[in-house]
């Protein structure tokens, strides 16, 4: 069951939630999440999400490897903060969740109302779009907001000229 989202009332805005993973083309995720909350007056959401772990080791080995994963997900998410303040001028709110990536954006959209769209790039090899994409936009996939799927073959320019 989704929550009502509350965009429209008064007190909120339209949040963008963009998926930050590592992969080249998420830049492109944030750059249209980022000139669409610019532009519209809303706010951006990055969100980087550490896969469950094989952390069954030694307490202390457990918690170096989640430290680690920690580390390495502050760095992603502040390259791309400094990207959306530099391309949007917009300053983003960055969120970090552990477990599968669907399902912690799900949470995450259930407990934020403010997020009306997720935005999503896809990959152009040959495989397909990602696994991201493909398991949030597939065939039968049901999503509880809008999901923007931005090719990862579209220029900066082009990305400008349709947000």
């Amino acid at each position: 069951m989704v929550s009502r989202r509350k965009i429209n009332e008064e007190g909120h805005k339209r949040k963008f939630l963009a998926v930050v993973d590592g992969t080249p083309e998420c830049g492109k995720a944030v750059l249209y999440a980022g000139r669409r909350a610019q532009k519209t007056g809303g706010a951006l959401i990055l969100l980087f999400v550490i896969p469950p772990g094989d952390f069954q080791h030694w307490i202390g080995v457990e918690e170096i490897m989640r430290a680690e994963a920690r580390e390495e997900a502050e760095k992603s998410l502040d390259k791309m903060a400094l990207f959306a303040r530099s391309s949007a001028n917009i300053d983003p709110e960055l969120a970090i969740r552990e477990g599968m990536t669907r399902e912690e954006v799900h949470s995450l959209i259930e407990e934020d109302p403010d997020i009306g769209l997720l935005v999503l790039a896809a990959g152009d090899s040959k495989e397909g779009p990602g696994p991201l994409v493909s398991s949030i936009a597939g065939r039968g996939a049901a999503f509880p907001i809008p999901v923007v799927v931005v090719p990862s073959s579209l220029s900066d320019e082009e990305i400008e000229a349709v947000t």
